[in-house]
């Protein structure tokens, strides 16, 4: 056999082997895509919306699988990489028969986007949430509901008239310190158990969230009392309002007062003292009060935690106004004036301008003043007399101590006025408890790795809808977590973590992780072997259910 002849055989050989078997990285995504036919949302989601099937491969459902799966993925690719993120998996177990990498495009998603906000983004995610929660019987006793904003490149329609039901995306109040972007407002009603979003709306860039809050409770609160049994909702003092108040006044609330509110300022005052006998040791104390014609309790809560960090940014800031006003009374001491009366007139002024300090042992002193230059001999007379003032400055204790209590102690408030229905430590845990549940979600939806850490589509219309996508995504990863947490507990198994301990409770993070490196392996379209399944993902799988067994088993076609 000649050399030309040998390398055409090896060539042909390598060719066959290739096409004979070819690998795909199923991993984690598996878990996502059962978890997302578990809960029926792709016939769902067709049935809601109405589509032309003559002419589309994917349906909406299918794509918006397709896009939570890579958003969940966590590779950190954008919507207009999508082929390039599935070339590599096995898409057909994932999204559906007869799908292929090549189908799943930008055009693909651009055209979803766009039906689902045409749809309406809310109502929408509102529906897939309702369907949820009945489907996994989770009651939903309480919710937290909170803001948060993503920053956008480009311009978008900030110098355009605001369009109905269209986000304005604008400048505002960056919560990513990005003030010289355009932003793009989030608001989530997540409830307590898993942490699971009920509703979501995409808010103007610079919303206010006092004003936000109130219409989600206009247009939520009562529904999700009906059709999910609600029995309260939690919320950050910007829920705090006297009209706010009044429209939930039909339902059970919890809210943090400002600590602007003069009678917050004035109550932290009076109670303060004596629940910082013990620094070291949690404290508290209930008062009625009745604000904005609605009778209250409020919860003054004092916290170590709270004052340790009270301490580092009260002394920062007292060191920083004591150094401002010191500056500022040296300059003052520096001017010059006609008489005594001016000069001790003007101190008076000063002194209540200031805020961390205090002036003390100060007079007016008489100077002579020459009109030549240079030093004055020694008999000459001065032309006139100007008066400075001279003295001291020092820090004020109290106005330290003040702000050390006002940051340690925090106002709790709510209109459950029956304490043996809801009692101060129960009212804490359930603020404190609901506010970490939206405020991690929010750290989800804004990890680097997630599908829109920064937002590129080029219409408003179709960021609003990816924000849902967003939205769903975190649903499908709360949901999953609090299904394997269950599983796990209900059945007295255990997982490992990275340690390798056995706990019952892993984040979902954790467990996708773990089933890193798992491959779909075809041989010559014929069969089908799923490579590198450990046991303890097996316990996982068969704990979860058929539907996610199936998926990572080679027998399904």
């Amino acid at each position: 056999m000649t050399p030309s002849n040998l390398v055409e055989k090896t060539l042909s050989t390598s060719d066959n082997v290739e096409n004979a078997y070819q690998v795909k990285n199923l991993d984690h995504l598996g878990l996502i895509a059962a978890q997302f036919d578990a809960l029926g949302l792709v016939e769902l989601i067709n049935d809601m919306v109405p589509q032309c099937e003559e002419k589309r491969i994917v349906s909406l459902g299918q794509a918006v699988k397709a896009m939570v799966i890579n958003g969940l993925g966590f590779a950190n690719h954008t919507l207009y990489l999508m082929p390039e993120f599935f070339a590599d998996k096995p898409v057909e177990r994932l999204i559906g028969n007869g799908i292929t990498a090549e189908d799943l495009n930008q055009n693909l998603f651009g055209r979803s986007l766009d039906l689902i906000h045409k749809f309406d983004v809310t109502k929408f995610f509102t529906r897939l949430s309702t369907h949820t929660v009945k489907q996994l019987e989770l009651p939903c006793s309480g919710t937290h509901i909170d803001t948060t904003s993503f920053h956008v490149d480009g311009k978008y329609n900030s110098d355009q008239e605001s369009k109905e039901g269209v986000v304005k995306i604008t400048q505002g109040y960056s919560r990513d310190h990005r003030p010289d972007l355009n932003q793009v407002g989030l608001q989530l009603i997540v409830e307590n158990q898993a942490g699971i979003p009920l509703v979501m709306q995409a808010l103007d860039g610079n919303s206010s969230d006092k004003n936000s809050f109130t219409e989600a409770v206009n247009a939520h609160v009562g529904r999700l009392q009906t059709d999910l049994g609600v029995e309260y909702i939690v919320g950050d003092s910007a829920l705090y309002t006297a009209k706010s108040l009044k429209e939930m006044d039909d339902n059970f609330w919890i809210t943090r007062v400002p600590e602007t509110l003069s009678d917050a300022q004035t109550i932290i005052e009076e109670i303060s003292p004596q629940l910082m006998t013990d620094i070291n040791q949690e404290a508290h104390s209930t008062v009625c009060i009745n604000y904005a014609d609605v009778q209250q309790r409020w919860v003054v809560n004092y916290s170590p935690q709270a004052y340790q960090r009270a301490l580092i940014s009260v002394n920062k800031q007292c060191l920083k106004m004591s150094s401002q006003e010191l500056k500022q009374f040296k300059q003052f001491c520096q001017k010059e004036f006609a008489c005594e009366k001016d000069a001790l007139k003007a101190l008076k002024e000063q002194e209540k301008k200031l805020k961390a300090t205090q002036i003390h042992d100060c007079s007016a002193i008489k100077r002579p003043k020459f009109k030549k230059k240079g030093r004055p001999a020694k008999d000459a007379q001065p032309e006139y007399y100007v008066w400075k003032l001279q003295g001291g400055i020092s820090s004020v204790i109290e106005t330290r101590a003040i702000k050390l209590r006002r940051k340690s102690c925090f106002i709790l408030a709510t209109n459950q006025l029956d304490d043996s229905e809801l009692n101060e430590e129960e009212l804490i845990r359930r603020y404190k408890q609901d506010q970490q549940k939206v405020e991690r979600g929010f750290r989800f939806l804004k990890d680097p790795q997630f599908l829109a850490a920064t937002l590129y589509l080029n219409k408003p219309e179709r960021i609003m809808a990816l924000l849902m996508i967003m939205t769903i995504s975190l649903l499908i990863y709360s949901t999953l977590e609090y299904r394997i947490r269950t599983a796990l507990k209900e059945q007295d198994a255990t997982f490992p973590n990275q340690l390798g301990q056995p706990i019952n409770n892993p984040t979902a993070r954790w467990v996708f992780q773990y089933f890193s490196g798992i491959h779909e392996l075809n041989i010559s379209q014929k069969q089908i072997v799923i490579l590198n399944l450990k046991a303890q993902q097996l316990v996982i799988l068969k704990l979860l259910g058929k539907g996610f067994q199936e998926i990572y088993s080679g027998n399904r076609q």
